[in-house]
């Protein structure tokens, strides 16, 4: 990299960097740095009355206040903030100062990691810190940190851009309170939920991620190609017919946790790849998984939060069990008022047109009952709600209802206004489930590209009999929104897909030599402002020339000044 292409902080922290070296002193040294305490613990223990207890610690430097001959920082670990009180003399006991006048002072930044090793006090303003008597530099910073001002508890020059936000995460988690906090909520609920379905004597398992029929949902899936067998494989876009083969297997219950892929849109609630939890258990039906999913997701609201209750925007949800139950023909006549009780297609197409649904040809009954519902229902169930008895049309894996063939026993939950779980009474008769394969194949043909493949396999599998199953399904992503109270994907993903970053046009090195521009200078050329040779033609030649002087003399280029008429006739020839 040329070092004109780095901005003047960038510079000086890579000159800082050399200096260190010059004196010593290795900015990323690579032996072991052992640590005692954390700033947060250090907090929380601290008594007054005690002997001054000795800590080593290290983490970020976050702000500073140079005051002659002793200082105060603030550092940052795992944990938290703490401030550091450094004196001069007790860093530096011999005739040597220069680790605090030299390196601490001048060769340090905001950013940099050190390490500090001392005794605990309170300061006379009352503030818990640690009396450095001895500093390491661990890490160099090269690029400057967003520095985020706290006055009152209000933020000010905050980080907020969500785009720079989530391209850039590990600067969000340093500089922005609270994100890091999401992360860690996460960690619990994927920890509390796997506690509990342990302690039900389930198994977790992992299954193929690359599959050679992408099944177990109606979605558009991702496709490769395995170049030693040559054929095409699927990132998956569930976990179920592998699982449900565990239960043909002779496993009581199975679980896993894990990435799904779904080649589909992007919004507030929709990534590519997302985290899934599915549970499937013998001889269980859908009634019995509606009271295990609101019994487990109530336990995780209070070993998360302390409560059951959690704010979203406007909405207060809570999560205490039971959960109301509503069918989906109910749901929908109680929001259109429209009773779609054994209506076929081309009566639900006249439905979908007289309330105002975009649909199209490619649609089956399954999916003009969908979109109904999402349109004109979804939104309005704030509350944990259980919607069940799909329409066997929207239910190709599900059995068909104990009293009315034409549903399915499937219930969905929603919260907030959208759906976070989905289960069955598993279909385990494999001649309808071939059937139903066979539907779907017909919605395929229509141009459906969503609509499952016929996988052989697993009806294979259920030939061999699988018992009375229930399935259950939770996007954990989901889950962590609500119960973190967010209201986009995005902020509980570490790292949520996103479009390549915009990069500035560049003309490359040729085109600026094909017009006179001596090699040396093209950098030069593009620090001042001239990327390309069309906004070279749009140059001052004068202020140019001034410009590439001062830039020569600045950062010490050492380089023989064009004349006024070299870059008159460079930026002649750039028109």
């Amino acid at each position: 990299m040329n070092l004109l292409e780095l901005s003047e902080q960038e510079i000086i922290r890579r000159n800082s960097m050399e200096q260190l070296r010059q004196m010593g002193i290795e900015p990323y040294p690579a032996a072991e740095y052992v640590t005692n305490a954390f700033s947060k613990e250090i907090k929380e223990t601290f008594k007054d009355d005690a002997e001054p207890r000795p800590v080593s610690i290290a983490g970020r430097i976050m702000s500073r206040r140079i005051m002659g001959k002793a200082s105060f920082m603030e550092l940052q670990d795992s944990e938290g903030r703490i401030q550091v009180y450094i004196s001069r003399d007790d860093i530096c006991p011999d005739e040597n100062k220069d680790t605090y006048n030299v390196v601490f002072k001048k060769l340090l930044d905001i950013g940099d990691f050190v390490g500090i090793k001392g005794f605990v006090f309170r300061t006379q303003m009352g503030e818990i810190s640690v009396h450095a008597q001895e500093l390491t530099v661990l890490s160099k910073s090269l690029r400057p940190l967003p520095v985020v001002k706290y006055k009152d508890g209000v933020a000010y020059d905050g980080f907020n851009d969500p785009e720079l936000r989530y391209r850039q995460r590990y600067v969000d988690l340093v500089v922005n309170e609270g994100v890091k906090d999401i992360f860690m909520k996460r960690a619990a609920i994927i920890k509390t939920m796997r506690t509990a379905l342990d302690e039900a004597g389930y198994t977790e398992v992992e299954t193929p991620i690359l599959q050679s029929i992408a099944g177990g949902a109606s979605a558009r899936p991702f496709t490769t190609h395995h170049n030693s067998l040559d054929i095409d494989l699927y990132l998956r876009i569930a976990t179920e017919l592998y699982l449900k083969r565990l239960i043909v297997g002779g496993f009581e219950g199975v679980y896993e946790i894990g990435k799904n892929f779904r080649n589909e849109g992007m919004d507030r609630t929709h990534n590519p790849e997302f985290t899934c939890m599915e549970l499937y258990v013998q001889y269980k039906d859908y009634n019995w998984m509606m009271n295990f999913t609101e019994q487990m997701l109530e336990k995780i609201a209070l070993d998360v939060n302390g409560t059951t209750q959690v704010k979203i925007g406007d909405n207060l949800i809570d999560f205490k069990a039971p959960y109301k139950r509503v069918t989906m023909i109910d749901a929908i006549k109680e929001f259109t008022g429209i009773d779609i009780t054994g209506m076929d297609e081309a009566q639900l197409r006249d439905v979908c047109r007289q309330l105002n649904i975009e649909i199209d040809d490619s649609m089956g009954k399954g999916k003009l009952i969908d979109e109904i519902f999402g349109e004109k229902c979804e939104g309005n169930y704030i509350q944990p709600t259980f919607i069940t008895d799909y329409p066997i049309e929207m239910s190709p894996l599900t059995k068909r209802h104990r009293n009315n063939p034409e549903l399915t026993e499937r219930f969905e939950l929603m919260v907030n206004g959208k759906e976070l779980c989905n289960a069955y009474s598993e279909l385990n008769d494999p001649i309808d489930q071939r059937y139903r394969f066979e539907e779907q194949l017909r919605l395929s043909e229509k141009g459906d590209d969503e609509a499952m493949f016929i996988d052989n396999d697993f009806i294979r599998a259920l030939e061999y009999g699988m018992p009375p199953t229930s399935g259950m399904g939770i996007g954990m992503d989901r889950l962590v929104m609500l119960m973190t109270g967010q209201s986009t994907i995005q902020e509980v993903l570490f790292f949520p897909q996103m479009r390549p970053e915009k990069t500035q046009k560049k003309d490359a090195d040729n085109a600026f030599i094909e017009i006179g521009v001596p090699k040396e200078w093209i950098p030069a050329v593009q620090k001042a402002g001239y990327l390309t040779l069309e906004a070279l033609a749009g140059a001052n030649p004068n202020k140019l020339q001034q410009d590439l002087c001062g830039l020569n003399k600045k950062f010490k280029l050492e380089l023989n000044n064009p004349t006024p008429d070299d870059v008159k006739s460079w930026v002649e020839k750039a028109r």
